[in-house]
């Protein structure tokens, strides 16, 4: 026992030495960084998804999560051998389902020949506003194209990217994913990324990694309730495609009242844009919550009612997506009968995929 236990100490040794500590680092402001995922450049600060213009405008819990960073990501190129990341949140949010990774962590990836391909997560610590750690060493120095997904369910408000002192780092050579005409999905705290167990893991990150394209991240947990500015912002941007899906937010009142005024307000400034109306998910928790499962068949037949008067009315791009199996049928795939979990996200994802096929190419 006494040799096992000299192994691990030399083991763990062995690694301190090759490892290089997060202050040798040269660090550099990521505000030099090309960031995506933003529907405005017009924000408070940098690193958030609401204009400040509707800092009086929107309900006082969108304006909040708004400056939530789901979504977002920069993109950068480095032939370090090492990375690490210093960021300062927003407000240090905690949740009791949720790992503190997809909450207040990032994500980094790497382009490879065949696509993007996961690298690590920076982890942030338990309980601290400031947080500082290496997030890969012991890389070869070939130049790289990194992206890296900011934090779910928390805001950042300073974010520096460390290297080694001798290595290089600068804006993306290969322009990916395509900007041009991003996809708009809206929607509630699983679109926001509840509760995926890192960034790079929710649905909409998922396909903008496999289409190759821009995903901008519209999801309010709690809060996708068809809020008229946020049908103005949606239309201020062009889109390849709109998604909405607002469903386990929205009341069968709210969507009656708001529903196709919140479309009209789209359609009048994106006259052709595809629209995808998506219905609630099969939640476990409504296969033996009676209540659950009446307001999920309730709110998908409003849903669905509405859509269908909109194509009644000529309007022939729009598409409605339906409940399915979504999320899988064996109820494996949340955390808590509603919010997904990184099996969930993929599979939400893989179901997306051949309607968002139709009308963006890979």
């Amino acid at each position: 026992m006494k040799h096992i236990h000299t192994f691990i100490l030399l083991s763990a040794i062995s690694w301190l030495w090759v490892t290089p500590a997060c202050g040798q680092l040269k660090y550099y402001n990521a505000d030099a960084f090309p960031l995506y995922g933003k529907i405005s450049e017009q924000t408070e600060t940098r690193y958030e998804r609401l204009p400040a213009a509707l800092r009086n405008v929107s309900r006082p819990p969108v304006w909040v999560l708004g400056k939530n960073t789901a979504g977002l990501f920069l993109r950068f190129r480095t032939n370090s051998t090492t990375i690490g990341l210093t960021w300062s949140l927003y407000e240090n949010h905690i949740m009791s389902h949720m790992a503190l990774t997809g909450i207040k962590g990032f994500d980094l990836y790497c382009y490879e020949n065949d696509g993007w391909r996961f690298v690590n997560s920076a982890q942030p610590a338990a309980n601290a506003m400031d947080n500082t750690t290496l997030v890969i060493v012991n890389m070869d120095d070939r130049e790289k194209e990194m992206m890296l997904y900011f934090p779910l369910y928390d805001g950042v408000t300073a974010l520096q990217i460390g290297i080694d002192s001798t290595a290089t780092i600068a804006p993306p050579a290969i322009a990916t994913p395509m900007r041009e005409k991003p996809v708009i999905c809206y929607g509630t705290s699983i679109l926001q990324g509840g509760c995926a167990s890192r960034p790079g893991m929710v649905h909409t990150s998922i396909l903008s990694r496999r289409f190759n394209r821009e995903f901008i991240n519209l999801g309010f947990s709690s809060n996708g309730q068809l809020d008229y500015e946020i049908a103005e912002l949606i239309a201020s941007r062009e889109a390849a495609l709109i998604i909405l899906d607002f469903v386990p937010n929205a009341s069968v009142q709210q969507m009656q009242e708001r529903m196709e005024k919140f479309y009209s307000i789209i359609r009048t400034k994106q006259p052709l844009t595809p629209i995808l109306f998506v219905e609630d998910p099969p939640f476990p928790s409504g296969k033996y919550n009676r209540m659950l499962q009446r307001e999920i068949e309730d709110k998908n037949t409003t849903v669905r009612e509405i859509c269908d008067r909109i194509k009644a009315q000529g309007d022939t791009h729009i598409e409605f997506i339906p409940q399915g199996d979504i999320i899988g049928t064996d109820n494996e795939a949340t955390v808590d009968g509603v919010h997904f979990t990184d099996l969930g996200f993929m599979r939400y994802a893989d179901y997306l995929e051949p309607y968002v096929e139709k009308y963006v190419k890979k």
